[in-house]
């Protein structure tokens, strides 16, 4: 049996907040140790679908997602960090694959139906704006897990038919040029998702509801004293409801140690939102104190994130070169070495 590769990816659309943080990040860092060959791919390439015209921001955020990750805790010894644009053999692989894909296909997709619908509200697009490269952004996605022969992909629900596009496209590969490609597996996270500091189920950069890893302390607490409460509670010692609180929502993240004292004092009016507010910043600043302290690291010695980037591309790419030269020979597209 073949050993089992786990791959993920994240797009360089902006710094790592706490949504991502614990809903992705913590499970990355337990599964770098537990021997299995880790890719963790910066999908520079998936990014472009969304700014294509501002190319400066993607380059500057995949070191800044980079320095992030780094900065949590993930080992460049046992999880290979690479860029996409960098693994030329991923584009390649795209192209073959999107012959095997309809469009009417890919609009079916439900997460690309929720997210372009999600542009639509938030930039009023009609259909028409919809660019190849978006729309066709799954066909993308199967090509970094197959460059890789990666059989583990951590998702959430939200992304489970994108991977089962993937499986699709491998099933349809492997039955007309023979059994190459590996059919990947979901590994669900245990994690729901992160609210955002307004209640809403999704922190998002673009919601501006979002706490980053990259935050200054007087920026969380400006963010922290403006989070939503209980709308109930007009009175300081209000009785009040600390499961409609997102103050509280963030205690349960960060503040385990105190958490029952944060909630019976709420609901017995002892705790003004305030103060539960000020003793939230203290928690979330000792919290990501340590993850600043390396982010300030990496941020003075930029040379060691690109030897990381370098080191892990190239190391990437020799893998999937190896893959692209086996799925061109069966497609007897292999002419000459």
């Amino acid at each position: 049996m073949k050993e089992k590769t786990i791959l993920t990816g994240i797009r360089p659309t902006g710094n790592i907040h706490l949504g991502h943080y614990f809903g992705a990040v913590q499970t990355w860092k337990k599964l770098q140790e537990n021997g299995l060959p880790f890719y963790l791919e910066i999908a520079d390439v998936q990014a472009l679908t969304d700014n294509f015209n501002q190319p400066e921001k993607v380059n500057k955020n995949v070191r800044e997602l980079a320095i992030d990750a780094l900065s949590c805790g993930i080992d460049p010894e046992k999880t290979t960090i690479f860029i996409q644009s960098m693994v030329p053999e991923i584009a390649e692989l795209t192209v073959f694959y999107s012959n095997l894909v309809t469009i009417s296909r890919l609009y079916r997709n439900p997460t690309v139906k929720a997210e372009m619908k999600q542009k639509r509200e938030l930039f009023g697009e009609n259909g028409e704006s919809i660019t190849y490269g978006f729309l066709g952004y799954p066909v993308s996605q199967a090509a970094d897990i197959t460059a890789f022969r990666g059989s583990l992909i951590p998702v959430g629900e939200d992304q489970l038919p994108l991977l089962e596009q993937c499986r699709e496209i491998v099933r349809k590969f492997n039955h007309i040029y023979g059994e190459v490609l590996v059919e990947p597996e979901a590994m669900l996270s245990d994690t729901p998702r992160i609210k955002g500091l307004d209640g809403n189920e999704k922190m998002g950069k673009s919601l501006g509801n979002a706490i980053f890893l990259s935050d200054s302390e007087e920026l969380i607490a400006k963010k922290i004293m403006g989070a939503l409460t209980d709308t109930k509670k007009i009175k300081k010692d209000d009785q009040a409801n600390p499961d409609v609180c997102m103050v509280f929502y963030y205690h349960k993240l960060v503040n385990l140690n105190h958490l029952e004292t944060v909630c019976s004092e709420c609901k017995n009016g002892l705790r003004g939102c305030v103060a539960c507010k000020k003793e939230l910043i203290e928690q979330m600043n000792t919290f990501l104190k340590p993850i600043r302290e390396k982010r300030n690291y990496y941020l003075e010695h930029p040379e060691a994130i690109d030897q990381v980037l370098q080191e892990g591309t190239k190391k990437a790419r020799a893998v999937a070169i190896s893959v692209a030269q086996e799925i061109k020979e069966h497609m007897k597209i292999r002419y000459f070495e």
